[in-house]
């Protein structure tokens, strides 16, 4: 199994931390514990809801809900590692492989759409790990949200880099014909090498430019997030995906600059070293230069493009690419046909 880290980094929450004494081990042993693998081993999560509200003006839908917590996608330069820290794990190997599982997902859905308070708006699958990760092939717990949203005329969008969202095209198309779904496809890069670097265990760039052919063509709008640019390493590729990606049908076209808050730093500072020695010394030039001379700066209005001479470049590439190749935004989606869900009979009434 290929991890994306091979960190433990310290909890920023905890006062302790372990450490790897290597100096116990005889040559043999620093070799296989060097390539040893970690299992995966998926957790309840019992957690009462599965809708979060999001209030940052950087990120363009209020609600989001997610499955899963961690990912086993495994990508170095995942912003949303260090949430694993709340769970009192870490930001590199336990983040791919320690999955908390919402089992009862479906369930808290319906619940969250049935409060009176609740006025509907697009919700977004994947705010913060992906709901196609492998486990759901087995699990299907994104799809019985999908259903969910399809029985109350939900209207939903989708963030994912894995080809398993094509399993869900016959609730996905219903939903789009009703103007009432969309699809958002990370593509980083079109090398195959690259890709298995940086996004070791999900699908690969064509598998997911075949996932925008197949949405497309059954009438789902398609997005292609070029998400992240890395600044000397897959920049130059922006015109390419984003040429690929339009043939292959997308709508919309949208970018985020590589972000690493907190914890995220140095799991992919020791990936990059790891896996691009040659380009990392270039590559942790390039962030500097896009975030005032650190490595992140967590701005409002900021954090998703960066700052300077050279994340200026970068959207001016983006946006003239953009607009030769005849992107647009998608259509919004409609919020008029919502059917608030009936309570389930079985609960108790306290009132």
């Amino acid at each position: 199994m290929r991890h994306g880290s091979h960190l433990d980094p310290p909890n920023r929450f905890e006062s302790v931390s372990t450490v790897a004494d290597w100096e116990q081990l005889s040559p043999e042993q620093l070799v296989e514990e060097a390539t040893l693998d970690r299992e995966v081993v998926y957790l309840e999560d019992t957690a009462q809801s599965i809708v979060s509200e999001n209030q940052s003006p950087d990120i363009p839908f209020r609600w989001s809900l997610n499955p899963y917590r961690g990912c086993v996608h495994a990508c170095p330069y995942c912003y949303a590692r260090n949430s694993h820290e709340y769970l009192g794990l870490n930001a590199g190997r336990d983040f791919e492989t320690r999955i908390f599982v919402k089992h009862h997902a479906a369930k808290l859905f319906r619940e969250f759409l049935a409060k009176k308070s609740y006025q509907c708006e697009q919700i977004a699958f994947s705010g913060v790990t992906d709901c196609y990760q492998p486990v759901e092939r087995k699990l299907r717990l994104t799809r019985a949200c999908l259903e969910v949203a399809r029985e109350c005329h939900q209207p939903i969008s989708i963030v994912t880099k894995n080809k398993l969202v094509l399993r869900d095209l016959d609730l996905l198309a219903k939903q789009a014909a009703r103007s009432l779904a969309n699809v958002g496809i990370s593509l980083t890069t079109l090398d195959p090498p690259l890709a298995r670097d940086m996004e070791p265990r999900t699908s690969t760039p064509l598998a997911r430019l075949d996932a925008i052919e197949k949405l497309s063509s059954s009438g789902v709008p398609v997005r292609v997030m070029v998400a992240p640019v890395i600044p000397g390493l897959n920049d130059h590729e922006i015109p390419a995906i984003l040429k690929a990606a339009r043939d292959a049908g997308a709508t919309e076209a949208n970018y985020i600059l590589l972000r690493l808050p907190l914890t995220v730093e140095p799991v992919f500072l020791e990936w990059i070293k790891r896996v691009r020695p040659t380009h990392a010394e270039k590559v942790e030039s390039f962030i500097r230069e896009t975030r005032g001379g650190k490595m992140y700066d967590s701005k409002q209005g900021q954090r998703m493009t960066g700052t300077g001479e050279r994340a200026k470049q970068v959207g001016e590439l983006f946006g003239v690419f953009r607009e030769q190749l005849g992107y647009k935004r998608l259509p919004p989606l409609d919020t008029s046909q919502f059917v608030r869900p009936e309570k389930d009979v079985r609960q108790a009434r306290l009132f």
